[in-house]
């Protein structure tokens, strides 16, 4: 499974942004998607997590009710809505898909400036 994450950028605290992520292959299999973020020397963190069907969704503490995760199945996407950033929120987001291997994709950057 490849992973192709789309999105990131630069805005002020208060903005929006969505984050886009394709998967390509073998993605029959997928079951969990999801996206994690990296902050400059900090340890990779869980952001969100969305079901197969869509049903069941996870957040981190720190972006409920700020963030919403979303999927297409027709398309093998996954995607993040971004309300409300905060300077915390700066990282590299990285989207990630579970079959009994859990896949990463690349990363993109996501900087919130006060």
């Amino acid at each position: 499974v490849q992973l192709q994450a789309s999105g990131g950028g630069s805005v002020q605290t208060g903005g929006s942004l969505r984050l886009s992520c394709a998967a390509s292959g073998r993605t029959g299999r997928i079951n969990v998607m999801g996206w994690y973020r990296q902050a400059p020397g900090k340890q990779r963190e869980l952001v969100a997590t969305i079901s197969r069907n869509g049903q069941n969704t996870l957040y981190a503490d720190s972006v409920k009710g700020r963030f919403t995760i979303s999927r297409d199945n027709a398309k093998i996407m996954v995607f993040l809505e971004m309300n409300g950033l905060k300077p915390e929120d700066t990282a590299v987001y990285y989207c990630t898909a579970v079959t009994s291997t859990q896949y990463w994709g690349q990363g993109t950057q996501v900087t919130v400036s006060s």
